[in-house]
Parts: structure tokens; sequence; C-alpha cells
């Protein structure tokens, strides 16, 4: 149900409905997309020689050892600049969505993205090169900002899972064209990878014609007083129109505006602090289940373990494959069992991987990173990634999205979103700058680090995370009294209210 009623009313699920939804979630294509391309394209040589060469000289060099060849900051600053950028835009995109809506937030995204899609196809230099990583940055905050809540705003509770995973979905199908992109454009021998980076207009253009085609959600329509429209929005939505619906949501916003504070203010007060702390270690755990090594550089680290070019590219593709198979599995069971139960069987699989690949790693290539691993070896290793893709791909990955977009209540859900891409966003940027130096100096233990952090993230959702599968958004605040831990926060929240 949208942010506003205790009763679900359903509705039809029309071709209007169903459209609706689909172009909403349809902002994941481009985040997808550029984590599938940017690692791909550090390994085409044409790229390096271009703007790396001296990349091109350490994977010359032997005395370097396997692990190393990589280890370039400015190279890795060439993924990670988008994050800083993504990390600022996101909480610009906060305010900007009280102004405009998440429709129009997440039309902005889309522009900015294609404009910096199109400086990086033409740059000549690493410092163009930056400039169009930093705008594709700025859509990606904008549109990581506004498509999940959206999506939220507009699910009936019943459905809300599997409609908020339709934008984790899109992540995913946009790093499988992405990498079958790559596979592709790497035969070009001189310019494949502007081709690579330039084809991003594709899914840019995208979310530009679905954002111009849908309508903003009832919610955000009745805060800037536009009632009538955020009743053809939920009949848009829903298929038919309950008036019960539109009164609460008209009751949620008239209280949120009797608080004089803003919401980034607000949000920071005692009642609520459990959505805050949560709607934060969420996001920055999701980065800490080590998915840095298969989104942004999986091609390198295949490349590192002794795969080709070519090869490493496939392996990629495969990847991607089976990280897409898993979220279509995640979209028929994230509404039909408990969401702390995958977020647990999910961990636990991935810390079997990563730890059996460390052990296969360290006994096969050593410390020094000089052997080369074994054909029957590295295949297992290929498995055992795919797993890991697996099992990250119907837990941690749409539940990541899924969580933060729910739990925050109407008042400061824009603000409470922005944090929360902005964790990720700020996250993702120390782990994609610090992955390769890492790998260099950790070697296989890296993936015992990763490992190790899941450990303690499982455990924090074993203890922390409330279960909100099925819950009305207006019925959240109760779900988080009766709770063991955050309950105190929300006890007597009349005499807090105001108390920082």
């Amino acid at each position: 149900m949208a942010d506003g009623s205790s009763a679900d009313s359903g509705g039809r699920q029309t071709a209007s409905v169903i459209i609706t939804w689909v172009m909403a979630a349809s902002g994941g294509l481009i985040f997808g997309y550029d984590i599938g391309i940017s690692g791909g394209v550090t390994v085409m040589e044409s790229f390096l020689k271009t703007f790396f060469p001296s990349v091109l000289s350490k994977m010359a060099d032997a005395k370097q050892g396997e692990y190393c060849m990589f280890d370039s900051q400015v190279l890795t600053a060439f993924t990670s600049s988008l994050y800083i950028a993504g990390l600022a835009s996101s909480l610009v995109a906060g305010r900007i969505t009280k102004a405009v809506g998440r429709q129009g937030v997440m039309l902005l995204g889309g522009v900015t993205f294609l404009i910096g899609a199109a400086i990086d196809a033409a740059a000549v230099n690493i410092e163009m090169l930056i400039l169009g990583r930093l705008l594709l940055g700025v859509g990606v905050g904008f549109t990581n900002q506004a498509a999940p809540v959206y999506l939220a705003e507009t699910a009936p509770p019943k459905w809300r899972g599997i409609i908020t995973t339709g934008f984790q979905l899109f992540i995913a199908i946009g790093v499988v064209a992405a990498n079958l992109t790559n596979y592709g454009t790497s035969y070009i021998s001189t310019w494949g990878w502007r081709l690579s980076l330039g084809l991003a207009v594709v899914p840019a253009a995208v979310i530009i014609l679905g954002a111009l085609f849908i309508p903003d959600t009832p919610s955000s329509l009745v805060q800037r007083g536009k009632l009538d429209e955020a009743r053809v929005a939920l009949r848009r939505v829903r298929g038919s129109i309950a008036d019960v619906e539109v009164e609460l949501i008209e009751r949620s916003v008239e209280e949120s505006s009797k608080m004089e504070e803003g919401a980034f203010r607000r949000i920071v007060h005692r009642r609520y602090r459990p959505y805050l702390l949560i709607g934060v270690a969420i996001p920055l755990f999701q980065q800490l289940t080590g998915i840095i090594m298969i989104a942004f550089f999986s091609p390198v680290l295949f490349r590192t373990l002794g795969f080709g070019s070519n090869t490493a590219l496939m392996s990629a593709v495969i990847l991607g494959a089976v990280n897409l198979a898993s979220i279509l599995i995640s979209t028929f069971v994230v509404d039909r069992y408990s969401r702390k139960l995958l977020f647990m069987v999910g961990g636990a699989q991935m810390i079997l991987c990563q730890v059996s690949v460390a052990w296969i790693l360290g006994a096969n290539i050593g410390f020094d990173g000089q052997a080369t691993l074994p054909k029957g070896y590295a295949v297992a290793v290929l498995v055992l990634m795919c797993a890991y893709a697996a099992s990250y791909g119907w837990s941690w990955g749409p539940l990541s999205w899924i969580i933060p977009s729910e739990i925050f209540p109407v008042e400061i859900r824009s603000a409470g979103q922005s944090i929360s891409v902005a964790v990720n966003l700020g996250i993702t940027f120390i782990c994609t700058q610090a992955f390769l130096a890492m790998l260099c100096s950790f070697k296989y233990v890296t993936f015992i680090f990763y490992a190790a952090w899941i450990v303690v993230m499982t455990a924090f959702v074993a203890f922390f995370l409330p279960e909100t599968k099925g819950v009305p958004l207006e019925s959240m605040g109760e779900l988080w009294r009766r709770h063991w831990y955050w309950g105190r926060y929300l006890v007597d929240e009349h005499k807090h209210v105001g108390t920082p």
C-alpha cells in the first residue's frame, strides 16, 4: 500500500499499473550499467594505453606479482569518483524532492547521467574522463534516492517486497548488459572502450522516458498541495482509488507539516534514532559483504587470478547472469519468507564461499602471488564466486534497498532515504578506492576480511532488525515500539519530541 493506509486496498493489476512500476524500477538500470561497465573497461589494453600506461607496465613486470598488477590509485579513482558525486547529490536530492517530487528527481538523474556518458565516450584525457564520471555520479545519486522510495510508496504492503526488488532487478539487468557490451567491444582493438562508455546513454534514455510517462507518488503530491493530482496518481498506481488512502496520506502529511524543524534536523531526535541507525547500518553492511569484488572488479579479479583478458570478461558475464537469476528468485520469496531469514541464510552462504576462495588462493598462489592458479582450481574459484553472487542476489542485494525504503515515517522519509543512499555511495567510494591496494597488500586474506564482516552483519540483523514483511508503511511505528531494544526509544514519544 502507499504510504498512507492501514488497510490493504489492493487495487487491480492493470497494464497501466504494471508499466508504472516497471518504469520506476528502471531507475536501477543506469546504476547497474555503470557498475558492470567500469570494471570491464579497466582491463581493456586500449583504454589502459590511453589513460593509464603505468598499469600496462606493471602487468608486464612479473616481479609485481599477480595480486598487484592493477594497483593504481588513479585507476581506481576512475571508478570511485562517481560515488563521491553520488554521495553529495543523494543528499541534495532529498531537498529537491520537496520542490519537484520523486518523478522529477528521477528525470534529472537520467539527464545528468546521459550527459556524463557522452563526455566519457569522447574523453581525450583523465580530467575529461573524471568529469564525465562525476556527472554520472550525480545521475546515480538522484535516481538511487528517488526510485526505491517511489516503488515503496506506491506498492501495496503484500507486494511491496516484490515491487521494490524490481529496482535491484534492473540493477542486475544493467550489470549483465554492461558485461556483455564489454565482452563484445573488447574485440575492437582501439576504440572499443569508447563504445562501452558511450552506450550508457541507452539506460539513461530509458529512465528519462520512464520518468516522463509515470505520475509522481501520491504522498509527494500531497506534500506539495496537489490533492487532485494525488487522487489521479493513486488511481494510476492502484487501478482503482481508495479514498481512505488519500485521507490517511493527507493526515500524515498534515501532522508532519506541524513540526517546525526540517527533516534533516528532525531525524537525529531520539524518537527517530532507531530508523536512522538501521537506515545507516544496512547500506553500510551491504558494501562490507565484499560485493565490490563482484560488482566493479570481477574482470580485474579474474585477470589477477590468471584468466586471459577475454576470459575474464566472459567470467564477469557469467557472474552477472547468476546474480540476475538469483534476484529473479528473490522476487518470488521476498514477500513469502521472513526478511531476517533471507538476510541470515544469504550471509551464511557468502561466508562459506569467501572462506573457501581464500583457502584455494592461499594454497595455490600463496602470499607472494607469483604462482599461477591451476585450471581446475580456477574453475572452482569461478563456481564459488557464482555461488557467492547468487546468495547476495537473493538476500543482501535486494533487501538492502527494500529495508531503508520502507522503514522511515513519512515526515522524514526523503531525508532518511537520502542519508541511506549517501552512506551506500560513500562506503562504495571507500571500498572501491581501497580494493586494489587491499588486494595487493592483503592478498587472499582480503576474502577473509570480508567474510569476518559478514559474520558481524548477520549477527546484527538477527538481534536488531524488526521483521517488516507485509507491514503497512504507516504501521511501522508500532512494530518498532514492540522491539526488545528499539522500543525504549519510542516509549512515551511525546515526552521526547524535540529532545535530541
